[in-house]
């Protein structure tokens, strides 16, 4: 079964507007099984360059999927958020997603983050990029992109991070790219790293094929241990519900996660930095290690 995260309603959508969004028009009539061969070694081939560059998982999504995907669906829905990772923008109203006119695909990226190398996940005040880990995923989409231009022909747009920047929600474009799914952590889970990754985004205005949803869903019998390991409790209670969201794919599935508490928690680790010396500042700037509790203690993706 797939994981409940990514609704059967929102599978079948996707399928719709994946045969139905245009792609077949570039096909030349005569030609059709080299035309589509050469589309689908095309996405084979973003997806092995993107791993040359440096990246772990790679994936190509249909840009009409993700627009319709859970989160891009409940944004709208909730109250307007300024919580730690968020970003004031004059440019995109409140729940709204700045799609760019005639985006067609999109390319997610995921640079793994594993617990023996917390360091790349530690936020730099005054750091290009933030954290090691943006930097790397930052690299790679930079040299993608260069690469799909010059050597493809094919028109790209790098996508910033934060939503209120241009950004998507990028885990639902993973899950809808089949680099594993929505667990009930609240975060993308994948088959060889569990949620111990970061993920950045390229839209192309080239239709490309999908790599499409997976069936893989490790947290379907799962004691939860995520939910347990969180210092406040952000699983404890629930916070949304079908009849209010409009939806059955809630947040952590079954709607139990809290963003605010999640945030008290975000807070204190800001609190509780410490100040280094960083290039190009000449006063020391904070490091922040944020909580990561809920990723560490999933037992999928974990060395033997």
């Amino acid at each position: 079964m797939v994981a409940s995260f990514i609704s059967q309603q929102w599978l079948n959508t996707y399928s719709l507007n994946f045969h139905a969004s245009g792609i077949n028009k570039f096909i030349p009539k005569g030609n059709d099984e080299m035309a589509e061969k050469s589309r689908s070694d095309t996405s084979t081939r973003i997806i092995e360059k993107a791993k040359e560059f440096g990246a772990h998982l790679a994936g190509i999504a249909d840009v009409a999927a993700v627009k319709i995907s859970p989160s891009h669906y409940i944004y709208e829905k909730l109250d307007r958020y300024r919580g730690v990772g968020t970003r004031h923008s004059d440019n995109v109203r409140p729940g709204e997603v700045a799609w760019p006119a005639d985006a067609k695909s999109a390319i997610i990226i995921a640079v793994e983050h594993p617990a023996d190398k917390p360091e790349l996940d530690w936020w730099r005040d005054g750091y290009s990029g933030g954290t090691a880990g943006n930097r790397i995923l930052m690299s790679v989409n930079d040299r993608l992109c260069a690469w799909l231009e010059e050597e493809k022909g094919i028109n790209t747009k790098k996508l910033p991070y934060f939503i209120e920047r241009g950004g998507i929600f990028l885990k639902d474009a993973a899950a809808a790219a089949g680099l594993g799914c929505i667990g009930k952590n609240n975060m993308l889970v994948t088959p060889g790293f569990g949620p111990r990754v970061r993920l950045r985004a390229i839209l192309t205005y080239e239709a490309l094929p999908s790599t499409e949803p997976t069936n893989f869903d490790p947290c379907q019998n799962c004691s939860m241990p995520c939910r347990k390991a969180c210092p406040q409790e952000a699983f404890a209670s629930q916070i949304y519900s079908e009849k209010e969201a409009g939806l059955k794919d809630l947040p952590a599935r079954d709607g139990v996660y809290s963003r605010d508490l999640c945030n008290i928690q975000m807070n204190l680790d800001i609190d509780n930095c410490e100040e280094i010396g960083v290039e190009e500042h000449d006063q020391p700037q904070k490091l922040v290690r944020y909580c990561r509790r809920c990723e560490f203690s999933c037992p999928i993706g974990k060395p033997d």
